[in-house]
Order: C-alpha cells, then sequence, then structure tokens
C-alpha cells in the first residue's frame, strides 16, 4: 500500500556543514523586510551583501548562501556553494551533487534535510530554499524572499510545510 505512512520522513542532514547551515537558517525564521515588499531591511540586505548585491533585488538565493556561508566560517571551512544570487545560475555552475526532479519524484528518499531546492520559475528567473524534512510527499523547508503561501518575492523568513517534491521542478543540490 502506498501513502503517506509509506514514506520515510528523514529529519536528519547528511552531514556536519549541511546540519550547521540548517542551524543558521533557523535562526533566520521571522526575518521580515524592512518595510515589507522592498527586498531590503537591516537583515535583508545582510544577505544580499554576502553576494556582492545591494537592496532591492531578490534575494532567496542570497539568504541560502549567507546561511551557507555562515556554516562554513562556524565550522572553519570553505564555503562550497557559489556565490550567486541568482538561482538557476547557482544550479548550473554548481560542483554539489546534483538530484534531478524527475529522479526526486521517482525516490523521494534521495531527497534529505540541508538539500537546497531549486524551482525554475519561468526563463533565467528561479526560487529557492532549504529542505528541513521529507513528509508523506511535502517538504519542509526554510525560504527566504517567501511568504506563507511559497512566493518566489515575498517579504521575509519563512519556515513552510506545504511545497510538494512534485512541484519542484529543477532538483535538489547536497553539498559536502
Amino acid at each position: 500500500m502506498f501513502g503517506q505512512k509509506t514514506i520515510t520522513i528523514t529529519a536528519e542532514a547528511a552531514n556536519e556543514f549541511l546540519k550547521e547551515a540548517l542551524k543558521v537558517a533557523k535562526t533566520q525564521i521571522g526575518v521580515m523586510e524592512k518595510p515589507l515588499g522592498s527586498n531590503s531591511g537591516p537583515e535583508v540586505n545582510k544577505y544580499l551583501a554576502s553576494v556582492g548585491l545591494g537592496p532591492g533585488q531578490f534575494w532567496c538565493m542570497a539568504f541560502v548562501y549567507y546561511c551557507f556561508n555562515t556554516a562554513a566560517k562556524n565550522l572553519g571551512r570553505n564555503n562550497p556553494l557559489v556565490k550567486t544570487g541568482h538561482c538557476m545560475t547557482h544550479w548550473n555552475s554548481s560542483t554539489a551533487k546534483k538530484i534531478l526532479a524527475e529522479n526526486a519524484v521517482n525516490n523521494p528518499s534521495l531527497v534529505k534535510p540541508g538539500q537546497i531546492f531549486i524551482i525554475n520559475t519561468g526563463g533565467s528567473a528561479g526560487h529557492t530554499g532549504i529542505v528541513e524534512k521529507l513528509e508523506g510527499g511535502f517538504l519542509h523547508t526554510i525560504e527566504g524572499n517567501s511568504n506563507t503561501e511559497g512566493s518566489r518575492n515575498g517579504i521575509g523568513v519563512f519556515s513552510l510545510n506545504r511545497r510538494k517534491v512534485t512541484k519542484i521542478n529543477r532538483g535538489f543540490l547536497e553539498y559536502k
């Protein structure tokens, strides 16, 4: 029998780097743009600056980079992420293990906490966040520049539990 009860819940990241990145991301939940809808504010500007961008830019990828960069510093190691605020550039240039969307749909156990999901929203635009866990075909994620509905241009950092694995159309990145 298939269904939610047959899908393993994986709530533990694969390595210390991913665990630390998740730990950093969790401390940022609740950060909001100031003013709302501006793609700026003290914390948002810090995320953007981490990839060399100024206030007012879409910042979901900058948030992810900031979390992993902070984790790398905390662990005294180099950050392997591509230093970019652009989701599709990150996907295309990454040297991380790539789990293509169709492979994740066919085998959800490939999706693990600490992985970065990438959605192509059209052309070169996208959205990203960090996987907290997978449960019953739904991802629990931490996303910057989102909202309670999972927007790609929202107002803050949110912990969400409503993304279906089937809606991630590019894939997942797993760094070591």
